[in-house]
């Protein structure tokens, strides 16, 4: 297991590009290069066979046709070793019904979860490996959430962030609070001040609200 990073200790940030590593997964061995070209959730977990995670995980799985239709590639990655991933991934199909079919990567060195800043170097265990980071086609992190191991996830906030990012990147446009696909989006502020004070009657023209102009072309 290889990942691309200088330091032991890193802090990525929104922007940053993704470090690159090879590992074994469930899906057979694979490199986060792999995906580049379409949008990548890549998350991590603790250990497998824990019950927040596992909610997740099903969670996950079962909106993977959503994920689909975004064009977002799902990579889970956890310390736990690849049999302990296939027994967990079998367990998760005999209890829940759901059958996982993204892969997860195993990283017992956590050569991964340091290299992504998801543990510190002076960690005694994985407790703080509960990030989700979203990569776009290029391979640069546009967004990331990080929860403590006793929360879980929210699947619609991920799957709204995956929708939200990709929003932005087609027009000029930023979305509000809680925004979903079809609502309203806000409109960028006036780029000069000409324009800007030729809004007298407009008294929220810092926060321009307005149908979303690409609703029609998603059909």
């Amino acid at each position: 297991m290889t990942a691309d990073t200088n330091s032991a200790v890193v802090s990525l940030q929104i922007g940053d590009a993704a470090p690159n590593f090879e590992a074994r997964t469930t899906m057979g061995t694979m490199r986060l290069s792999d995906f580049r070209g379409r949008w990548l959730m890549l998350f991590s977990h603790p250990a497998d066979f824990t019950p927040v995670c596992t909610s997740e995980f099903v969670g996950i799985a079962r909106a993977a046709d959503r994920f689909a239709a975004l064009d977002c590639a799902l990579m889970a990655v956890s310390v736990d070793s690849l049999y302990a991933h296939f027994a967990w991934v079998r367990a998760i199909r005999d209890a829940f019904g759901v059958t996982v079919n993204f892969p997860i990567v195993e990283d017992p060195s956590l050569v991964i979860g340091r290299a992504y800043g998801m543990i510190s170097a002076r960690a005694a265990d994985a407790a703080a490996m509960r990030s989700t980071y979203f990569i776009d086609p290029d391979g640069i992190i546009r967004a990331i959430i990080t929860y403590p191991a006793t929360i879980g996830r929210s699947v619609d906030e991920m799957l709204r962030v995956v929708a939200a990012l990709q929003r932005v990147d087609s027009d000029n446009i930023v979305t509000p609070e809680g925004w979903h696909p079809g609502e309203d989006v806000l409109l960028p502020p006036d780029p000069d001040q000409a324009t800007l004070m030729a809004r007298d009657d407009d008294p929220i023209w810092f926060c321009r609200s307005a149908p979303d102009p690409g609703a029609g072309r998603r059909g």
